[in-house]
C-alpha cells in the first residue's frame, strides 16, 4: 500500500513521511514485512495471509484502517527525527568526473565554480532507489543543474558522483545510468555484509568535500582493504 502525501519535493512533505516511518519502526503492527520512504510517499508491504487471519478478513481494508489511525500519532514523531551529518569525500573531474566540463559549460561557469557550488551545499537524503543505496539528494544549487545524458553510460563506476536536473546523487554499485559524472568518491555506498548494508539512510544530511586523486586512491585502498 502506498501512502501518498504530496506531490512535490518538499522538506515538509518528506518529513512527513518519514515520521510515519519511525512511527512503524516503534509500532509495527503484525503482518508488517517492511516499509520504504520515498520523496512524498511511503510503501508499505504487508503479508495479506497474516493480516486476513487466515483468509478470515479483507487484508487491504484492515492495513488502511490500520495506517489511518495511525496518521495522526505520526506528528510528534517529525520533532524528534534525527538527522546523521555525513561527510563524502570527491575527487571531482579528470577521469573520476568526465562530465564536469559539460556542466560547467552549461551553466556558464568555470569548473573551479561548479566544485566549489557542489560541495558549497548541505543535502537531504530523500530516499534510496534505483539500486541498492543509492540516494536521491535534494538542496542541490538550481545554479549547477544539468540535463541527463542524451546517450546513458552501459556501466557507471561505483562511487560516481552525477548531476541530473535539480538532483544530486551518488551510484552506489557499476550500474548504466545517465546523469552527467562530475567526480567519484571512495567512500562504499552499500556492503551487504555491513549493518546496515546502505552508508545513507533516507533523512540524513550530506556534505561533500573536495579531496586530491591521491587522497582518492589512499581512501579507496582503505576501503578495499577493510
Amino acid at each position: 500500500m502506498v501512502v501518498q502525501f504530496g506531490e512535490c519535493i518538499d522538506p515538509q512533505l518528506n518529513a512527513r513521511v518519514r515520521a510515519l516511518a519511525a512511527y512503524l519502526q516503534a509500532h509495527p503492527f503484525e503482518g508488517l514485512v517492511e516499509y520504504v520512504p520515498a520523496y512524498t510517499s511511503l510503501t508499505v508491504y504487508y503479508d495479506p495471509w497474516i493480516l486476513s487471519g487466515g483468509g478470515k478478513e479483507k487484508a487491504y481494508e484492515k492495513v488502511t484502517t490500520l495506517l489511518c489511525a495511525m496518521l495522526p500519532g505520526t506528528e510528534a514523531y517529525q520533532s524528534d527525527l534525527q538527522a546523521a551529518v555525513v561527510e563524502i569525500p570527491v575527487c571531482y573531474g579528470g577521469a573520476f568526473g568526465p562530465d564536469l566540463a559539460f556542466v560547467a559549460r552549461h551553466n556558464q561557469l568555470t569548473e573551479a565554480e561548479v566544485i566549489a557550488l557542489h560541495a558549497g551545499g548541505t543535502y537531504t537524503v530523500y530516499m534510496l532507489g534505483f539500486a541498492p543505496g543509492f540516494p536521491y539528494l535534494g538542496g542541490m544549487d538550481e545554479r549547477i543543474a544539468a540535463p541527463r545524458r542524451e546517450t546513458p553510460r552501459a556501466c557507471i563506476p561505483a562511487g560516481s558522483v552525477g548531476i541530473a536536473g535539480r538532483q544530486t546523487g551518488i551510484y552506489s554499485l557499476p550500474t548504466p545510468g545517465g546523469w552527467q559524472l562530475i567526480g567519484r568518491t571512495p567512500s562504499s555506498l552499500f556492503d551487504p555484509q555491513r549493518k546496515p548494508p546502505s552508508l545513507l539512510q533516507a533523512g540524513d544530511q550530506v556534505r561533500f568535500v573536495p579531496i586530491s586523486p591521491e587522497a582518492y586512491q589512499a581512501g579507496k585502498e582503505q576501503h578495499d582493504g577493510a
